[in-house]
């Protein structure tokens, strides 16, 4: 296992974002005719697909942009989507367990979980349509995977109970935290995971994050499988604190109105942060490929992918769209001045059992 993946010379990229809704992506013009011709089966002769899915897409009030896509995508089609969620590592891991009888046909996961899936030889290559407009940052180089809604790392705070709200990881090691805080488990939700990356690059390594994550043991409420369930938590006041990804936290602040986000700095430094996308790949042995086909291509589409911002809170994994919707100006507004880095995930993917493990024995969890 590498020591600090975030220190290697390739590992990470720091700038300044100064467009956010563009920091990953450029600037290219397309136009994609939907998917959905012919008769909706595949060699099966069934009219369904299967989605496993890291949560935060698909509306708890079927508002999501799930939501929208999905229903769009029956109608046009006449296939059915038959919808499995969790989190990330959690998907990840049944598909791995179902590999000798595989159930899914599409796996959407954050990173570094959908290049886990990747690496054990579980998705099929396939190239969809508008994949030529996403970023080669966050697609794989061989066509296993590629992003359809692109999202940021981030932390909610209650704004009603905090006047004035945390800015440093330091300040959430205050006693006024004490069981007022907690984060989704490392090792089983992506966002869990990505905490581990986000202190890694801010506190210089692996050694001192996980020095500094025992000492927030004290005030930490305890692990939790679930990121998505944590907003409610803070909206309420049960606690004042915890992680999330803007994507998600966005679109539950519409019904939430006491949660805000905002992006941990080093005490002195400025706020970071990375893209924690969903990276949606096909299965290989699919039951139903072509279906599973259409629907990542689906996904892909201008029409889907207009719809990011406005309904699902997210960022077009697109290059070519760019809304301009009030959400979209909204999203913009949030990142603007926060600091993004890269990770190598493709070190950091081999090695996330050694990380989990550190801090399973940092924290004694």
């Amino acid at each position: 296992m590498p020591s600090n993946p975030l220190n290697s010379r390739n590992a990470l990229t720091s700038r300044r974002c100064r467009t956010p809704l563009t920091a990953v992506v450029g600037s290219l013009a397309l136009t994609v005719s939907l998917a959905g011709c012919g008769d909706g089966s595949d060699a099966s002769g069934e009219k369904t697909v299967t989605v496993y899915s890291a949560d935060g897409l698909k509306g708890v009030d079927g508002d999501g942009w799930y939501d929208e896509v999905f229903a769009d995508f029956e109608k046009d089609t006449g296939i059915k989507v038959k919808y499995e969620e969790g989190g990330s590592g959690e998907m990840v891991d049944r598909v791995v367990r179902e590999k000798n009888d595989t159930r899914a046909d599409l796996i959407i996961a954050l990173p570094p979980y959908i290049q886990h899936a990747e690496r054990k030889g579980l998705l099929a290559s396939y190239d969809p349509k508008g994949s030529d407009r996403v970023h080669g940052s966050v697609k794989s180089v061989d066509n296993r995977w590629t992003s359809i809604v692109n999202n940021y790392f981030g932390f909610i705070y209650n704004k009603k109970e905090l006047t004035d709200p945390p800015a440093t990881w330091e300040e959430l090691l205050d006693a006024k935290y004490k069981d007022k805080l907690q984060y989704s488990t490392p090792g089983v939700a992506g966002d869990g995971t990505g905490l581990l990356i986000k202190a890694m690059n801010d506190f210089g390594g692996e050694k001192p994050a996980m020095e500094y994550l025992g000492k927030l043991e004290e005030n930490n409420v305890g692990p939790t499988p679930s990121t998505f369930k944590l907003a409610p938590k803070v909206d309420k006041g049960e606690i004042l604190v915890a992680n999330g990804d803007v994507q998600t936290n966005f679109e539950q602040s519409k019904s939430l109105s006491n949660i805000a986000i905002w992006f941990p700095a080093r005490e002195g430094g400025k706020p970071t942060t990375f893209a924690m996308y969903y990276g949606a790949g096909l299965m290989q042995d699919a039951p139903h490929s072509a279906n599973g086909k259409r629907l990542l291509d689906y996904m892909l589409t201008e029409r889907a992918q207009r719809q990011v911002s406005g309904i699902g809170g997210g960022f077009p994994a697109r290059t070519d769209i760019r809304p301009t919707d009030e959400n979209a100006i909204e999203l913009a507004g949030l990142l603007d001045g926060v600091t993004l880095f890269e990770p190598n995930w493709e070190k950091i993917e081999p090695g996330l059992d050694g990380y989990v493990d550190a801090w399973k024995t940092a924290t004694g969890n």
